[in-house]
């Protein structure tokens, strides 16, 4: 988690718990989309934990640098697998 947000625990159960939700928001025809379009913005928002991940020894838990590399695109293609579902 980057150092430039609070409370970074709170923030990590927070976005576990939104995932589950989201998950199961995903099963019912009444939620599915907006469920799809919040998945869509929290894979966005995690975009700066990836690069701070790339840019920080200590936030990076000694992965080697390609997987941290990997994990941007990966990143866009989970954005763009969910939107495709759209």
């Amino acid at each position: 988690m980057p150092s430039f947000i609070p409370q970074p625990l709170f923030f990590v159960y927070l976005s576990g718990a939104m995932e589950v939700v989201l998950g199961i928001g995903l099963l019912f025809d009444l939620t599915q989309e907006i469920s799809i379009y919040l998945i869509i913005a929290m894979l966005v928002a995690f975009l700066p934990v990836h690069f701070n991940m790339l840019n920080n020894q200590r936030a990076s838990f000694g992965l080697p640098r390609w997987v941290l590399l990997i994990r941007i695109p990966l990143q866009l293609a989970l954005m763009y697998w969910a939107y495709s579902y759209l």
